[in-house]
């Protein structure tokens, strides 16, 4: 298969995985337990979880942003 029918290269695709897997620990961080009708859990109201977490899967979204648009020099 020709290497130039192809949308995207190597690179893009790491740069891909990658962003996707910055967008995964961002939502692990934003996980937890939550508060229940019984109690009361102060902890969704963490730094982590309201602030942290979020510009990490911001980062990501901008991350496989620039993948898609990553276009690698050509080697003439």
């Amino acid at each position: 298969m020709d290497k130039r029918n192809l949308a995207f290269g190597k690179m893009n695709f790491i740069l891909l995985a990658i962003g996707v897997a910055v967008i995964i620990i961002g939502f692990l961080l934003m996980s937890g337990s939550g508060t229940t009708e019984e109690a009361f859990n102060p902890g969704i109201f963490s730094a982590m979880k309201t602030k942290v977490a979020p510009v990490v899967t911001f980062l990501g979204f901008v991350s496989i942003i620039v993948a898609i648009i990553y276009k690698p020099k050509d080697k003439d």
